[in-house]
């Protein structure tokens, strides 16, 4: 409801095999992990490629386990993809943090989530968070942790290979 298009998206492509094979392109261990650009380094969309806007909700934030569209050199999503990979609460949400939360206006019971489970609320409102990871988890942070490079102007790209695989179904 919060992310139709988002949403859509993604699972149009996922039905229809385009994740099958790309490789996670970013990762930061203890922030993020990222996939979803094409082999021509650009992403895809079910509507023939044309984007669409950020989908930013007060009901969606980027708690640790996030799942959320990039947002690309338009402004706009795409097929571009993260999981928010962070500490648990204080671990990644400082006092700092909470304090500029509380200045913004936040919500104390999104305040309080943030505190218990961590994450990035420095992203909310500039990506769309469409869905959770509940299961797996255990997944991404062990891919958070492989070796990076630079590779041009692109850094923290995996040494080896993360291969998406099985990825033309969606639960």
């Amino acid at each position: 409801e919060k992310a139709p298009q988002a949403c859509d998206n993604f699972i149009g492509l996922v039905q229809q095999g385009y994740y099958n094979g790309l490789t996670v392109s970013r990762v930061e261990n203890q922030f993020v992990v990222e996939a979803g650009q094409g082999a021509d380094g650009k992403g895809s969309t079910i509507w023939k490629g044309s984007r669409y806007p950020v989908e930013a909700s007060d009901s969606l934030h980027h708690y640790a386990g996030a799942l959320c569209m990039g947002v690309d050199a338009s402004g706009e999503c795409a097929s571009v993809f993260y999981v928010v990979e962070s500490l648990p609460g204080e671990q990644s949400v400082t006092q700092e943090l909470v304090d500029q939360m509380n200045a913004a206006g936040y919500r104390a019971e999104v305040v309080s989530a943030y505190q218990t489970a961590g994450g990035a609320p420095y992203l909310d409102y500039t990506d769309t968070v469409f869905g959770q990871v509940y299961e797996g988890m255990d997944v991404v942070d062990k891919i958070a942790k492989v070796k990076t490079k630079s590779v041009g102007m692109h850094e923290n790209v995996p040494t080896d290979m993360v291969l998406i695989t099985g990825a033309s179904r969606f639960e």
